[in-house]
């Protein structure tokens, strides 16, 4: 049920919440943040053995939804936009105006939307330990720039968290007021704004779609964070509203993983280790993955979405095909996106040409 202000202006009532629960409604935010993959314990030998061929397609079933869906693993772009981001929430507490907010820059698949939705769901999970009994709060708000955004579909967007609905006679006047009122009484302290760099300040709309969004932080007592692909290039800094932006807003560039230094190499490394040592597998031998590290890199950019794409993919076909192993020749088969596909071209021709040197 929705949360509506005494002074919402004529809110319809809620509509039923959408049958896929998108992180940009209450109800699909308050699903993400309780949702935690709890690993399924894996059988014996005999245990298994002792399954009729019901019982071990349930069991087969439990194991491939866990995989498909594997623990978030914590990177440095997690732990810095968190610690970053619970500072700033600390300062802007008592700040009228100007307060500070977060900004994650990168190239699209480094895991901004991951990074800017952990961040919500830790701060979240950390207000309800504060408050356990106050089932209304929700500290959180969560919404996506829409593309060639205008004013009224940014507020429209905000209202739709919340599960606002208006007359067609609305104005965006009674959106925002509707949005600020109950966003105050349900205690919204963080807002969470991803694809930022859908609003572009060169054009009419996307100017004013951006001093909608600065009107909502200086209206709403709350910590502002944005995640886009490379905003710095985007043109969101440029002209006095970016020189304002970028006078009140940290930026956090998220970055493929590197393997120049050894460094990079061990921190890479570490990274397969920790998403190997989440596998449920039944022959699956321990340090697998993490040998073939250096590989799992040229294949995947570096990019921390095509990682978990190969790891979870190779771990259901495991299942499937019975095998309840990752191989190297498993992982070839596994379908990647076309930028980690291009990446592994450019490293292979690399790698080439560094072992003619070396043999030379």
């Amino acid at each position: 049920m929705s949360t509506f202000s005494p002074s919402a202006p004529e809110a319809a009532p809620a509509p039923q919440v959408p049958p896929d629960n998108p992180l940009t409604t209450k109800e699909g935010w308050r699903q993400f943040v309780g949702h935690e993959p709890v690993p399924p314990r894996l059988l014996t030998a005999d245990e298994r053995a002792a399954l009729g061929p019901r019982e071990r397609m349930r069991e087969d079933e439990r194991r491939r939804e866990y995989h498909a869906d594997l623990p978030m693993v914590n990177t440095s772009v997690i732990r810095k936009v968190t610690a970053t981001s619970r500072l700033l929430i600390q300062l802007n507490r008592n700040q009228i105006s100007a307060r500070r907010g977060v900004i994650l820059s990168g190239a699209s698949g480094t895991g901004k939307t991951t990074a800017l939705t952990q961040l919500g769901r830790a701060h979240e999970l950390a207000v309800r330990k504060r408050h356990p009994h106050d089932r209304n709060r929700l500290p959180v708000l969560y919404v996506t720039v829409p593309p060639a955004a205008t004013p009224k579909m940014l507020a429209m967007e905000f209202a739709r968290f919340f599960g606002l609905t208006f007359p067609a006679r609305a104005n965006i006047t009674d959106v925002v007021d509707a949005v600020c009122a109950t966003a105050a009484h349900v205690h919204v302290d963080l807002v969470l704004v991803d694809e930022i760099h859908n609003l572009t300040l060169t054009t009419r709309s996307g100017a004013e779609a951006s001093d909608q969004l600065k009107y909502f932080a200086e209206r709403l007592p709350a910590t502002f964070a944005y995640a886009g692909i490379d905003v710095e290039s985007k043109g969101l800094f440029a002209g006095t509203r970016g020189r304002q932006i970028a006078g009140r807003f940290v930026v956090i560039p998220a970055a493929p993983f590197a393997h120049a230094t050894v460094a990079d190499r061990e921190a890479w490394r570490a990274l397969v280790g920790t998403l190997e040592s989440t596998l449920r597998l039944h022959d699956h031998t321990p340090g697998t993955l993490t040998s073939l590290s250096e590989y799992i890199f040229h294949r995947t950019g570096g990019m921390i979405g095509s990682l978990s794409q190969l790891i979870r993919g190779a771990s259901v076909l495991a299942i499937e095909d019975g095998t309840e192993r990752i191989t190297e020749d498993l992982l070839n088969i596994v379908p990647i996106d076309y930028a980690a596909e291009q990446s592994e071209k450019l490293t292979a021709s690399v790698k080439s040409a560094a072992r003619r040197r070396k043999a030379a």
